[in-house]
């Protein structure tokens, strides 16, 4: 489900500004600090997410997602029993991951409500350079399996991170995906676009753990965002070429 466009809440008029464009480079290097050097932030977020993902979630399902209904929001519930009840499975692990998801359109489309469009898009780059910078300084590593092994008790579910298979992610790659659907939710064709074209990045940047361990899977959507955008001036500035000659000519003749 992609972020859809909202018209900006009144109370979130308030509070708009460019500073929200901080959050997506704060969402993951202050997290890997804080987990590195402050005991329990692991535990802590693990409960959290417990908390949150469902209920975001569920807004996904029942506003924030194109084709979204208010009745669509107790989808949540099955979503949540599956993920905890049959969690070892393939289908748990992938209800898990589906309510994840759909938390981070709500995350997307409310950062998207009180953040400037450049600004965020910015913010979504620096976040992928942060992410690659921690990958290769060897400093994600270690606070990402502290988190991926916390546990929260009675077998309830760990939404913190994303297991599928042999497959692991993080919560971060999973919410700048869904930001960089919400900030170009107004123009679904590029929204639609820009999600197609970050698969096909990612197909081929995953080629790279033939040789590599270990990548920063929100690279491949600010490269799927800086393609998009350059496409975009470049359709643009064509446009408008044609209509200046245009204008040239009758001025010529007079």
């Amino acid at each position: 489900m992609a972020p859809r466009p909202v018209a900006r809440p009144a109370w979130l008029a308030r509070v708009h500004g460019r500073g929200w464009a901080l959050v997506p480079i704060g969402s993951i290097v202050v997290v890997v600090f804080a987990i590195r050097y402050v005991s329990d932030t692991a535990t802590g977020l693990t409960w959290l997410a417990l908390i949150a993902v469902p209920i975001l979630a569920a807004v996904a399902l029942g506003w924030a997602g194109r084709g979204s209904r208010p009745w669509a929001a107790l989808l949540a519930i099955p979503l949540f029993l599956l993920a905890w009840l049959d969690k070892t499975s393939l289908a748990g692990e992938a209800s898990g991951a589906v309510l994840s998801a759909l938390s981070c359109v709500t995350l997307g489309v409310l950062l998207a409500a009180v953040t400037p469009a450049p600004w965020l898009k910015a913010g979504i780059v620096l976040m992928a350079a942060a992410d690659s910078w921690l990958v290769v300084s060897d400093l994600l590593q270690a606070p990402n399996a502290a988190l991926v092994a916390a546990h929260p008790p009675a077998g309830l579910p760990q939404l913190q991170s994303e297991i599928f298979g042999t497959v692991s992610m993080g919560y971060g790659d999973l919410f700048v995906a869904a930001l960089l659907g919400a900030v170009l939710a107004a123009q679904w064709r590029r929204q639609w676009h820009a999600a197609l074209l970050t698969l096909a990045i990612a197909a081929l940047f995953d080629l790279l753990f033939l040789v590599i361990a270990e990548l920063p899977a929100t690279v491949p959507v600010a490269l799927a965002l800086l393609v998009t955008e350059g496409w975009q001036r470049v359709s643009v500035a064509s446009r408008r070429r044609p209509s200046m000659r245009a204008d040239a000519i009758p001025r010529q003749a007079r």
